[in-house]
């Protein structure tokens, strides 16, 4: 809630005025954060999937919905339908303060950290970022996982520009490598 009214009262004056921006609608401002992650052990054991989706919910506080797969690969035994991974979008107020959580308590807990790499826009102002393990939410106990899985994050703004996005992200904290 603390990064919702800091970003109405502070942070959107300010970009509004650092890109000379007019009309208020055309402020970047954060849209949604996508959470997936996948497993290419829920192939053999479908238990894993429960796992997975009961740490995603603990990390993001929401429920997650299990994803299938699109296509059959017969290279790695997959077919059409199967259950593979887990996906959570993040919107409002639940969102603005996972973003809190992720920059100023996850992220400086990853090992030799030196900032998120600026080359994770995609060209329509939205950023992904992957990481290895889940154990650097504090919500995650340590000593009850099994294995380290990674997630990807995408963090969509309203921006079509990737320069306006990172001016966005860097406003609101996001650590970004100088």
């Amino acid at each position: 809630m603390y990064l919702q009214e800091k970003y109405k009262k502070e942070i959107a004056p300010q970009l509004k005025e650092k890109l000379g921006i007019k009309n208020n609608m055309l402020i970047p401002s954060l849209k949604k954060i996508v959470v997936n992650a996948s497993t290419s052990e829920a192939l053999q054991n479908s238990k894993i999937l429960d796992t997975v989706a009961s740490e995603i919910a603990q990390i993001t506080g929401q429920r997650p919905v299990i994803t299938k797969a699109k296509k059959s690969i017969a290279n790695f035994k997959l077919r059409e339908g199967m259950p593979i991974g887990v996906c959570v979008t993040m919107r409002g107020e639940r969102m603005y303060e996972f973003f809190n959580r992720l920059v100023n308590i996850a992220l400086p807990r990853v090992r030799d950290f030196k900032g998120m790499p600026r080359k994770g826009f995609d060209g329509n102002g939205n950023y992904s970022l992957g990481l290895n393990e889940q154990t650097i939410f504090p919500e995650i106990v340590p000593e009850k996982v099994d294995k380290s899985r990674g997630m990807n994050i995408t963090i969509v703004t309203s921006s079509d520009d990737d320069t306006m996005a990172r001016e966005l992200l860097t406003a609101m904290g996001f650590p970004f490598r100088s």
